[in-house]
């Protein structure tokens, strides 16, 4: 039996595991696709490059990986213009997609695309060399940084509190790293001083692990600043023995630092801010230069409402990091309301009945909850349903080698040898700059070290689309 898991990130890299480890069914045979030439999703593109523990993780993904009845095709793009979903399902006895959810949610306030605007994801990708973000039109090196010395990041949740870190983290730190050269040496020019993380609720509320958080106050030369009478409009902040452990451990940290003030001497500040929503990002000789705020006021509902009074952030630049959405992939159904695809038990629908064959693991299944552990119940849901199906589905003729299929529709698969390739020429490119390992940041320096050619457009089929970054994330 033959199955296709789509995505090589944490989902579908458990996806793969629980099939080829499972003994109902035998000898199931797992081809795991991604659009990149590189596997592990947002392990390898979305963790901090300071984050080592959590990086680690790519050993156990690598593990599977490398399992014999498992096959990692990089290079290959589901969708429009490249291998369309039912073309898939001649390959394979099922196809698992396990895609992520690959854009990020707006603030659908004026002035967000104004220049100096970004979605924290274009800065992760950037810091974390996605080859997207390396590609042609997304703008100069130093796009993010130059002239900045206020930055300001709306959201408090963990992705927020990694891009207020690396703003104010200094070459020393992230040298050991395996960031890109040419983002460590843009950061390490940078003059951000003041970094504003702003959140619309509360700091019992707040979506960062305390680890996280704790991890801003050990920062060198750097202080973190929060407002009491900010943190007292929270109900639990004075009592916080009823809120759930980790939100208690938050608002405990956060006392800490508002007990001992702002201090004198460091050189860059991290200045947590609570019950501010953004209405506007203002305008400055063209480009970003504030953000305005509406105070908020808890509602005794969970939320939060506006109280007409505001306050400008001066900044130069803005990330939004107010969480993820799925996008659609051209011959699935979507359901737009959640970003995701419609399914039951992870079997996905079609006009509220079953197709046969198709499935759905991780964000694009569940929207963009929970932590990487999360995908693993998420995938074995999945992984039961397909093997209940199992039956019917190896009835199904398809084609005796699906490279050929996927090679006929355009596709140039990156094979596990190719990855190692891509390994090796890191690990040089590191020695070369007497650093670790660093990573290749554009398609061409992959594709060649996979060794495959460079066409014209430098992309494997055809220019990736923006809205397509993320694929395989979760």
């Amino acid at each position: 039996m033959r199955v296709a898991v789509v995505g090589s990130g944490p989902s579908g890299v458990y996806t793969a595991q629980g099939l080829v480890e499972q003994e109902r069914v035998p000898d199931v045979r797992v081809d795991v696709l991604d659009r990149l030439p590189c596997p592990y999703g947002l392990v390898r593109y979305g963790v901090a490059p300071d984050h080592e523990k959590i990086k680690s993780l790519q050993g156990n993904l690598r593990g599977v990986l490398e399992h014999e009845r498992v096959r990692f095709l990089g290079g290959v793009e589901v969708g429009p213009g490249a291998v369309p979903p039912a073309r898939l399902l001649d390959c394979y006895h099922a196809v698992v997609y396990c895609v992520g959810a690959a854009t990020d949610r707006r603030l659908g306030v004026p002035g967000e695309d104004l220049p100096g605007s970004f979605s924290a994801t274009e800065f992760v990708s950037w810091y974390s060399a996605h080859p997207d973000s390396a590609a042609g039109g997304f703008g100069p090196p130093d796009r993010f940084v130059r002239g900045v010395q206020s930055a300001v990041v709306i959201g408090v949740g963990n992705v927020a509190v990694d891009v207020a870190r690396m703003l104010v983290r200094g070459v020393p730190e992230l040298l050991p790293t395996d960031m890109p050269h040419e983002a460590l040496g843009v950061l390490g020019a940078s003059r951000v001083r003041v970094v504003h993380m702003v959140g619309r609720r509360g700091p019992s509320q707040a979506r960062f692990t305390t680890k996280e958080l704790r991890e801003l106050g050990g920062l060198p030369d750097t202080d973190v600043t929060v407002d009491p009478a900010e943190l007292a409009r929270d109900p639990a902040y004075a009592d916080p023995s009823g809120l759930p452990a980790a939100a208690r451990r938050n608002v405990e940290v956060l006392r800490g630092w508002a007990g001992r003030g702002e201090r004198a001497g460091p050189a860059r500040r991290v200045r947590l801010r609570f019950y501010l929503r953004p209405v506007e990002v203002l305008q400055a000789a063209g480009r970003v230069g504030g953000v305005r705020f509406e105070r908020t006021l808890p509602d005794g509902r969970g939320g939060v409402t506006g109280t007409g009074s505001h306050e400008d952030v001066p900044a130069q630049l803005v990330l939004r990091s107010v969480g993820y959405r799925g996008v659609p992939i051209e011959g699935l159904p979507f359901d737009a309301g959640s970003g995701t695809v419609p399914h039951a038990a992870g079997r996905v629908l079609r006009d509220g009945a079953v197709s046969p064959g198709e499935y759905v693991a991780g964000w694009i299944k569940r929207g963009p909850t929970g932590v990487i552990g999360t995908n693993r119940p998420c995938a074995r849901e999945t992984v039961q349903s397909l093997l209940d199906d199992s039956a019917a589905l190896a009835r199904r003729a398809v084609a005796a080698e699906p490279l050929d299929v996927l090679r006929a529709a355009g596709a140039e698969p990156v094979e596990w040898a190719g990855w190692l390739g891509i390994e090796r020429a890191e690990a040089e490119l590191g020695r070369s700059l007497g650093r670790r390992t660093v990573k290749l940041a554009e398609w061409e320096a992959l594709r060649r070290a996979a060794g495959l050619g460079v066409p014209g457009s430098g992309v494997p089929g055809g220019r990736p689309s923006a809205s397509s970054s993320n694929a395989g994330q979760a």
